[in-house]
Parts: C-alpha cells; structure tokens; sequence
C-alpha cells in the first residue's frame, strides 16, 4: 500500500514525493468504503479509517484491507476531522469521505505536486454523481473542498456537514484532476441526509437570532430552483439535472421551514401548558 508501482507508466517519477496519509471517515459505510479505500491505496502511503461507531462490515474491511484505525463517537463533522487529522503518520493528508474515488487522473496530479509541493494545500473539485449519472452544470458544477494539505497547518472550522479546512498560514493551490463523488445513490439514502443538513444549519441560525418569514418559505423554493436549472444551465444535464435543482431547491426551503419550527416551539409548548392547566369537564361529571 505504501510503494508506488515503478512500471514505466504517465505518473512514474523520478523523484520521491512526500508520503501521504489519506483519512476515511466514516460510519456503517459497508457499500462504498472498498472501492473507496482501492482508489486511495493508489497513492496512499498510509489509510486511516476513522470510525464512529459502525455496527455493519465496515471495520472488518477496512481490516482486510490493511488501514490503520481509529475510533471515537461522532458529535459533528469537523470536530471529528479535526480529531483525526493529527493521528495521521505522515506530513500529508488527504480527506476523502467513503462516498467519494481518487480518479488515476488525480493520483497521478497528487503523486507530482506531493514531489516538490509548491502551496500548503490543495482545492480539489468534484464530479459528483446522481443516481449513476454525473452531473456536469447546476449548482453542483463548480463543486471544490480544500482536501489536500498539510496536516499540522489544516483544520475545519464551521459546525455543519460542509465545514471547510483553513490553513493556519502558507497558500494552497489548486488540482486539475476531479475526484468522483456518488452523491446520490438513491432517494432513501440522500432524503435523511438533506433533512439533518436542514436541522443542523436552522439550529445555527436560530442560536444566532435568524428568524424566517413568509418571503423565505415562499419564494426560497422557485428561485433556488430557478437559479441552478436555468441560470447555471442546470437542464443540460437532463432528468437528473431537473432532479439536483429540485433537491437543492427543496433543501433551501427546508431550513427555513425547520427554523419555523424552532421560532414556534415555545408557543407549542405555552399553549400546551395552558391546555393541560384547563380542568377536564368531562372527569369533573363523572366524578359527581
């Protein structure tokens, strides 16, 4: 896992590059944490899979696999990177969720700049996936995370799932290559991630004294879609562009609709009070 091949290939170099830790996070992540841990073995001089608590396969492949693990209960996405980032053995790391595939292309492009590293890190953009179908415009086009760094200068800042690394000082740069992200591999499992993207950033809105109106859940919905189907080109990307901007519409809509919620749970609860404080009539007649 830890040489690279020194057949005469495109990405044979003639110098050694910096070693590399790639880091997995995941949780009950069975289905994709093979194929993912392969494409990282393609450049990897070590693979930390970082656990939070998986009951499924998932260690035991990781295990057969050859990774180093850690593990550790799960309270949010980057407090949980930024526990694993420095376990990692070597100067580099480079974070990849189960859900996402170093490409050849970009083991190729990582292998070269980890040889005479011109920046402190790296953004790397994404192609995700919909349903098998990748998606090329919409609001997934220019789809970019800061992933590549070195480990004691990166760290995620932010409480949400799409928390970003800030490097502490030096310049980061940018990668050619794309790395795969299945984004979607179906309704049942991307419907719960959406809802709990909706819960947690409504929750940082309303600690921050963020209320929603009538304008916010009417009109987030048709101009979020509006905006990725037909002013970034989204319909190009046919059925399943028509069905991203749909959710990423639906998402906008929902953080506003959870943050109603949580501006309303303290009426709900005083109206239940006074209810529960009204006496019953009806156990009133039947105890006289």
């Amino acid at each position: 896992m830890g040489s690279h091949p020194a057949d005469p290939s495109p990405c044979a170099l003639s110098k050694t590059a910096n070693k590399l830790t790639v880091i997995i996070p995941c949780k009950n992540e069975q289905e994709h944490l093979r194929a993912c841990i392969a494409s990282a073995q393609q450049v990897a001089d070590e693979v930390l899979v970082a656990d939070s608590g998986s009951t499924d396969g998932t260690l035991p492949i990781a295990r057969e696999l050859g990774c180093r693990i850690i593990e550790r209960e799960y309270r949010t996405s980057g407090d949980f990177k930024n526990w694993a980032i420095p376990q990692a053995a070597h100067e580099w790391v480079l974070i990849l969720d189960a859900d996402e595939r170093v490409t050849p292309e970009l083991a190729c492009e990582i292998r070269r700049v980890l040889t005479e590293p011109r920046h402190d890190g790296y953004w790397i953009c994404r192609r995700n996936q919909f349903l098998g179908r990748p998606i090329r415009f919409g609001p997934w086009k220019n789809d970019r995370c800061l992933r590549l760094f070195r480990r004691d200068l990166g760290r995620y800042v932010g409480d949400t799932d799409h928390a970003e690394v800030e490097l502490a000082s030096g310049a980061v740069g940018r990668l050619r290559a794309r790395m795969t992200h299945y984004t979607c591999t179906s309704y049942s499992q991307y419907l719960p991630k959406l809802a709990r993207y909706a819960d947690v950033q409504s929750r940082i809105w309303h600690d921050q004294g963020r209320r929603t109106h009538l304008g916010h859940l009417l009109l987030r919905f048709p101009l979020r879609f509006l905006q990725g189907y037909v002013w970034r080109l989204g319909f190009l990307d046919g059925l399943a562009g028509l069905q991203v901007c749909m959710l990423v519409a639906y998402l906008s809509y929902l953080k506003h609709a959870y943050l109603w919620q949580l501006q309303n749970a303290r009426r709900w609860r005083a109206l239940d009070g006074r209810l529960d404080a009204q006496p019953n009539e009806h156990a009133d007649r039947s105890a006289a």
